[in-house]
């Protein structure tokens, strides 16, 4: 007898049948995730040591506008790293 798990995984798999990747596809996506973790990091340390030296100047301000900007980019960058992972999946 299958649990619910089972029975819902089949049905799932029924109305959206699962992706196969060529080698070659997963070393490119394993590429991306690589490349854009380190530009990720890039951004957290450069904009984190601004942080640091507005947080030490006490400006309110430029600590919030850099706040934001670090945000902005990290959601740009993801967005940019999902979007490419999606064209090497859909490439045949």
């Amino acid at each position: 007898m299958k649990s619910a798990y089972e029975l819902a995984m089949e049905r799932l798999e029924k109305a959206a049948p699962s992706v196969k990747l060529s080698d070659a596809q997963r070393a490119e996506i394993a590429e991306l995730d690589s490349m854009y973790k380190s530009k990720i990091a890039e951004k957290e340390v450069f904009l984190g040591g601004e942080l640091d030296k507005a947080r030490a100047k006490r400006e309110v301000d430029e600590i919030q506008a850099l706040q934001l900007q670090l945000q902005r980019e990290v959601r740009r960058l993801q967005a940019e790293w999902e979007e490419k992972k999606e064209r090497v999946r859909g490439a045949d």
